[in-house]
């Protein structure tokens, strides 16, 4: 069976394997509306980290994650900076969790206003499906423009 932390990792690796890629672009490729779920590669790669940095937030009880409007990020090194925040905090989380905290409770309000219970890990599990979920659209917007996407096989595949 995978452990979650491998799927993070897993993430964490592919992460920035996508950012060195992406890095690569011009500016105005990396920010250019292409009708996409938030428009641009830059937002939607912002946007796969500021759900990390949300729901780590909601693990720890903290408010930490700063909030900035994509258009906020001006360079590729602030967006470097944001990612390598992002992937230290959950390091550090995931290097502090205890097996059992993997089964801490905590309550949601899901869209239909209805109180639910899922633990530290079903949050883990939603953070590691949500960049896959974009991941695939940043593969879909690279193949447009004609760029292979990076390697990504899991443990060698």
């Amino acid at each position: 069976m995978v452990d979650v932390r491998e799927l993070l990792e897993y993430n964490h690796i592919v992460r920035r394997r996508y950012f060195e890629s992406i890095a690569r672009l011009s500016w105005n490729e990396f920010t250019k509306n292409r009708e996409a779920s938030f428009n641009s590669i830059r937002n939607i790669f912002v946007h796969t980290l500021g759900a990390v940095d949300y729901w780590l937030d909601f693990l720890q009880k903290e408010n930490l994650h700063s909030k900035r409007e994509f258009d906020e990020y001006r360079t590729f090194d602030e967006v470097r900076t944001y990612m390598e925040h992002v992937e230290k905090r959950m390091r550090d989380y995931l290097h502090s969790l205890s097996p059992e905290g993997l089964e801490k409770k905590y309550t949601v309000t899901g869209e239909d206003h209805k109180a639910a219970k899922i633990t530290a890990e079903d949050v883990l599990i939603h953070v590691f499906e949500e960049e896959v979920h974009h991941r695939g659209e940043l593969i879909a917007l690279l193949w447009q423009m004609g760029i292979d996407p990076p390697e990504m096989g899991w443990k060698g595949l």
